[in-house]
């Protein structure tokens, strides 16, 4: 297959700053778009992956999936877009699209496995995928996303992955009017839990370690903060909460939270820590609770969710960088220093 170079930004190692590389994209194929990268989100799991911290990373790694951009090409068989269009790409480039799973249109749950924007198995070019810290991607119509025109283009890409990634769970467990819902950890994920909660019609509590939180979660959207840390608090809030999206990716104490559902309550993790989180069988056996996790969602359910925002005028609250700050966003990025995502401006690999 025909490729061509084009620039990026990425690593060679896991203990090796992100530099300027060049790396292959495939010509696009009957079915796909190229897409001209604005703008990119810097997520948790690009650091991870870099790092290798999850013992899986190919080297070179380009990661980066929270894409918004312009599609400059379409193959001839493209019906869903054309030149000029504004495009996103979120997790996911690919999938089986013929397990159970896909064909219910749930590819995020792909029993091969979805194939991951970086550091998933290009099926095209037989090597890793490479992710939107670059100048272009080329990518299957299938999976390429519509934005809605109102939106600050910078401000959407994070909702390709933190959006979603909240969007997902709070439509699967029906969030909505005459709920009270608490989400758990106010950073890149969380943010958003509380808007999308909100603008969903639920009553938004949100649970928090940390005092500073309070003002920024209530200007966010929630109704009400719960210091976890205050037990009065907490047991004052027992069996309070129909639902809890949990966005906590340290350790922490899950049966603390379980013990604010109410019963028939569920909370979904979509954070995720490194170690087990222990769980008391009396955590759920009393108010027959429920403990689930959720990832990413799927296509429609993007679409569906950057429609809403749209609608709703939802972005994430951003931090905008140039890629040259990415080692240092990192960084900052390990303390919690951002509110809060980074987000590159593309525009600064192509001077």
């Amino acid at each position: 297959m025909h490729t061509h170079t084009v620039k990026a930004f990425g690593t060679e190692a896991p203990d090796a700053d992100l530099k300027q590389m060049n790396i292959d994209r495939r010509e696009v194929t009957s079915k796909d778009v190229e897409i001209d990268i604005l703008f990119c989100g810097v997520c948790h799991s690009d650091l991870h992956t870099a790092r290798n911290e999850w013992h899986s990373t190919i080297y070179p790694n380009v990661p980066g999936h929270e894409i918004v951009g312009r599609i400059t090409r379409t193959g001839n068989g493209v019906t869903k877009f054309k030149v000029g269009d504004l495009a996103a790409v979120g997790c996911m480039v690919d999938s089986c699209r013929e397990c159970e799973y896909c064909k219910d249109g749930l590819e995020q749950y792909c029993e091969k496995g979805n194939i991951q924007t970086y550091n998933g198995a290009d099926k095209h070019l037989g090597k890793q995928t490479f992710g939107g810290y670059s100048e272009r991607i080329i990518v299957d119509e299938d999976f390429v996303l519509h934005v809605p025109e109102n939106l600050d283009l910078a401000a959407t890409a994070p909702l390709l992955c933190a959006g979603v990634t909240t969007w997902s769970p709070l439509k699967h467990w029906k969030v909505g009017p005459g709920q009270k819902v608490g989400i758990v950890g106010i950073g890149g994920l969380g943010h958003m839990g509380v808007k999308l909660a909100k603008a969903l019609g639920a009553h938004v509590v949100v649970i928090t370690t940390s005092p500073s939180k309070v003002a920024d979660a209530k200007r966010l959207g929630a109704d009400e903060v719960i210091l976890s840390k205050d037990e009065n608090h907490m047991k004052a809030n027992a069996k309070t909460l129909h639902f809890i999206l949990d966005c906590v990716s340290a350790q922490h104490d899950i049966n603390a939270y379980l013990s604010l559902l109410k019963t028939n309550g569920t909370l979904a993790l979509v954070g995720a820590p490194e170690q087990p989180l222990p769980v008391a069988a009396f955590s759920l056996i009393p108010g027959r609770k429920n403990f689930a996790g959720s990832t990413i969602g799927s296509i429609a359910e993007t679409q569906e969710m950057l429609d809403f925002c749209g609608k709703h005028n939802i972005t994430s609250d951003i931090e905008l960088i140039s890629i040259q700050q990415i080692n240092e966003a990192y960084e900052r990025l390990l303390k919690g220093d951002v509110k809060y995502r980074f987000v590159i401006d593309m525009a600064s690999l192509k001077t």
